[in-house]
Order: structure tokens, then C-alpha cells, then sequence
């Protein structure tokens, strides 16, 4: 009996919730980082969507403290 293990989708956009999940914080702390301009998102109709090039964008800004 084997099990199959669903491998997990490149994903091109996310919600605020998977990119939250994505980046290991808070949601409201995605909503927060939109709101600011931190973190840029596309609207499709009512939804917010953000960009994987974004969210990686957004990592590569971040600056690591000095030891």
C-alpha cells in the first residue's frame, strides 16, 4: 500500500493568508505591510492578490540585525 503525497504548488499569486503562512507572520501583519506600502498586491475585483516576485521582493529588502 503506497500513500501519495501531494506536492505543493508553485503558486504565481496569494492571499493574504497563504502569503502570511508563506512568510511565517501574522496576517494582520500582511494586511498591515499592504497598507503601508511595504509589501505591494494587485486587486482583482474585490480580492487582493500578492505576487510571488513580490513576496520575494519583500524578503530581499529585509535587513538582518548586526551581531
Amino acid at each position: 500500500m503506497s500513500t501519495a503525497i501531494a506536492t505543493p504548488v508553485d503558486r504565481l499569486l496569494y492571499k493574504p493568508d497563504e502569503a502570511a503562512e508563506a512568510l511565517a507572520i501574522g496576517r494582520s501583519t500582511v494586511y498591515e505591510l499592504m497598507a503601508e506600502g511595504v509589501l505591494k498586491y494587485i486587486k482583482l475585483g474585490r480580492t487582493r492578490r500578492i505576487r510571488r516576485a513580490d513576496l520575494e521582493a519583500y524578503v530581499e529588502s529585509l535587513a538582518p540585525l548586526p551581531n
